[in-house]
């Protein structure tokens, strides 16, 4: 299901760790892709209120800690500077479908990282 929101569809996800020799580009990838299909179910189930909206990106936040080992098998690690871009840009997809007073905490409340 291609993605229907401009501002998302345009969104340079992961940017930062991207442009940091430290992560691997693809493993950056998967985590890129974790959060476009975050979008696509929320594009798909439309959650009615933030704690829908919660369950739904906690559950992407569980796909981030499974990251962490491939993370570490190459060298890396979700640390500050990961885990600052991966927040903001569950942040940005909160905003971007209507949530803008989401709590970037309570988004990512699952995170081991």
């Amino acid at each position: 299901m291609p993605i229907s929101n401009q501002q998302v569809s345009t969104h340079p996800f992961l940017r930062g760790l991207y442009d940091d020799g430290y992560y691997p580009d693809h493993v950056v990838d998967r985590g890129r892709a974790v959060l476009l299909a975050l979008c696509e179910r929320i594009e798909r189930e439309r959650p009615a209120g933030l704690p829908a909206l919660y369950a739904l990106t906690q559950a992407a936040t569980e796909e981030f800690n499974d990251l962490q080992a491939a993370f570490e098998a190459d060298g890396s690690e979700i640390e500050t500077v990961a885990r600052e871009e991966i927040a903001g840009d569950f942040g940005f997809v909160a905003s971007a479908y209507g949530f803008p007073d989401a709590d970037v905490e309570e988004l990512i409340a699952t995170r081991e990282w």
